[in-house]
């Protein structure tokens, strides 16, 4: 599931200023095709501006998490995993063997949770899946 959000798009929607810095960071974000780290975002924020910190890479991250720029996973790896804020819903399965986090939509699941949510007496407003496991070999 490939899908490209301009962070920095959404940093201007929501008003935020945006530095020079800031501006990579958000570029790394958008750029991203997994869910980085803070450590991996500053990897390779730096590797464009040596001159972002780690704690700039932090500050910034926590700024577009509170403007919901942002999202936060934790994916089992005791890492705080960050991602763009999706437009449409997605869910995630996550090889526990490999870290490697794959993302998904399934009709029929969506709408398996709306009737649970329903048949106990609630109306879906929001929910999250996270799917762990490993790779099945399909030999034979």
């Amino acid at each position: 599931m490939s899908r490209r959000i301009d962070v920095e798009a959404l940093c201007a929607e929501k008003g935020l200023r945006i530095t020079e810095q800031r501006r990579i960071i958000a570029r790394v974000l958008s750029e991203s095709e997994d869910h980085p780290d803070v450590e991996a975002l500053h990897a390779r924020a730096s590797a464009i501006d040596s001159g972002i910190s780690i704690a700039t890479v932090y500050r910034t991250v926590r700024l577009f998490e509170e403007a919901g720029i942002l999202e936060r996973h934790d994916f089992g790896d005791g890492r705080a995993r960050y991602e763009a804020a999706a437009e449409a819903h997605h869910d995630h399965l996550i090889n526990v063997e490999t870290g490697e986090v794959i993302e998904f939509v399934d009709d029929e699941l969506e709408t398996l949770q709306r009737k649970i949510a329903e048949k106990l007496g609630f109306r879906l407003v929001d929910h999250r899946m996270e799917l762990y496991g490993v790779k099945v070999s399909r030999e034979g």
